[in-house]
């Protein structure tokens, strides 16, 4: 398994995998959890994607997407400002051109495979993707939106958010908005053992991905 960023049409497997990461988010968002997003035909996908975003994605060695991630510059338009902006408010948040949102987080957990800390290995590669991503580009910050089992999740893979304001209930998920500090002695301990990406290289044949 490796990790790819996809960044304004970067290679030409980019279209068949953002179908997949697209097929993903709908299973993950409007099957499994039953969020209120834009999907259709199998495919979810909204405004947010309109806005050339940068994508970090899981690929396995047959070049299937099980996990995903949506990146935008923190001081544009945001899904934190646009659609939760009663999680934050101007005291507490403070957005620059070193900071970058995550959004539309998820992975395939039908894929039954576990790292030591616990968590799943699919999910541990994608943080370790994220933050190798922000390094290459000089990003230092990553705001998100997240619940609180995620949180719990980021501190298990030593990776701490500070939060911006208290837990709300959005719908039925109980949801927050944090920061999460880049660094390479944080990508160090969160990357996993075998990690493989192509993130900072020339495009890479996806064939030399491994299991």
């Amino acid at each position: 398994m490796m990790v790819v960023a996809i960044e304004n049409g970067s290679s030409s497997d980019s279209p068949h995998f953002l179908e997949q990461m697209f097929a993903l988010r709908a299973r993950v968002f409007d099957e499994r959890l039953g969020w209120q997003v834009a999907a259709r035909d199998g495919r979810e996908r909204d405004q947010f994607d309109d806005l050339n975003p940068a994508y970090i994605l899981a690929v396995t060695a047959k070049n299937d997407v099980v996990g995903c991630a949506r990146l935008l510059p923190a001081m544009g338009q945001t899904m934190l400002m646009s659609v939760f902006p009663q999680l934050v408010s101007q005291e507490t948040f403070h957005p620059h051109e070193q900071m970058v949102e995550s959004s539309r987080f998820c992975v395939d957990t039908t894929i039954q495979s576990m790292g030591r800390s616990g968590l799943h290995h699919v999910t541990h590669i994608m943080f370790a993707g994220i933050l190798e991503w922000c390094l290459s580009r000089g990003h230092t910050e990553v705001v998100t939106v997240t619940d609180i089992a995620v949180e719990r999740i980021l501190g298990r893979a030593g990776w701490s958010l500070r939060r911006l304001g208290p837990p709300q209930t959005v719908g039925q998920t109980t949801a927050l908005a944090g920061v999460l500090s880049v660094d390479t002695d944080i990508f160090r301990q969160v990357r996993p053992v075998g990690y493989v990406s192509t993130i900072g290289r020339p495009s890479a044949p996806t064939s030399s991905a491994t299991s």
